[in-house]
């Protein structure tokens, strides 16, 4: 069973050789190497948010098994979609899926669904894969796309996660895939994105989705960012760091309708 990529070519690169020049260049950053519980990377073209992505990536000291929290943008699928078998292939090869991991998720948190259309055509998981394949030889990864913003479920997905995490006899890093607010002006996006990152930054996944709904945030994946936060704090994070801020205007230089990105991690 291998799910075939659905954006390469129009989000990043098809050809192998352009693709990994690429993400290797963006991942090019500082000797330290943090030991982190979770992150937030954003999943635009690489184009746009390849660099944030890179950064944080580029940051991190990764071990070989993933948890990859995603946004469904399709509206597809259940609500927790979840692959348990097979692999995801991009340009640069397949990646294994974690069938031990998936399988301990889906036992001990029933609303974890097996599902393939959530992730048919799902990019902002995707876009994840090539970063983790430039840098490692071997991984694998439980997919799991999120489709609901009720707040007590992101809460206790969270806590699945981190049981789950702390039964492994491996370290296991949790990936909240999302960009954050979009398509207002810069000035507007940076003001409500620094709302979000203070709350992401305090550690504070009730306040995150608080300020996400209350000040219209559309921080697509908010529900990913939740679960992971709920899952780091039950794991003993203390901290958290902002790798890199963009917005697509610092590309495009067109700052009337923005997308912004943040790479963070949780330590």
């Amino acid at each position: 069973m291998v799910r075939h990529p659905a954006v390469a070519g129009s989000f990043y690169p098809a050809n192998p050789d352009v693709l990994l020049e690429q993400v290797q260049r963006f991942t090019a950053h500082g000797d330290e190497k943090l030991a982190a519980l979770g992150c937030v990377v954003p999943h635009a073209g690489y184009m746009y948010s390849g660099p944030v992505a890179g950064a944080v990536y580029g940051h991190l000291a990764l071990p070989q098994r993933f948890i990859i929290l995603c946004p469904n943008h399709t509206g597809r699928g259940q609500p927790l979609a979840v692959n348990s078998e097979g692999a995801w292939q991009t340009p640069l090869g397949e990646a294994r899926i974690d069938s031990e991991l998936a399988a301990s998720l889906k036992a001990q948190f029933p609303l974890i669904t097996e599902d393939d259309e959530a992730h048919r055509s799902e990019h902002a998981l995707e876009v994840q894969l090539p970063f983790l394949q430039a840098r490692l030889r071997q991984f694998s990864f439980v997919p799991i796309a999120i489709g609901t913003g009720q707040f007590e479920v992101l809460a206790a997905l969270g806590e699945v996660l981190a049981r789950v995490i702390q039964q492994s006899r491996e370290k296991v890093l949790i990936i909240a895939s999302s960009d954050m607010n979009h398509y207002e002006p810069d000035d507007v996006t940076r003001m409500k994105d620094d709302l979000a990152i203070r709350a992401i930054l305090a550690l504070d996944p009730r306040g995150l989705f608080d300020v996400v709904r209350e000040k219209h945030v559309s921080m697509c994946g908010y529900g990913p960012t939740v679960a992971m936060l709920t899952a780091a704090k039950r794991m003993g994070a203390s901290s958290a760091q902002l790798i890199r801020y963009a917005t697509s205007g610092d590309v495009s230089g067109e700052l009337d309708w923005v997308v912004g990105y943040a790479g963070i991690v949780i330590l």
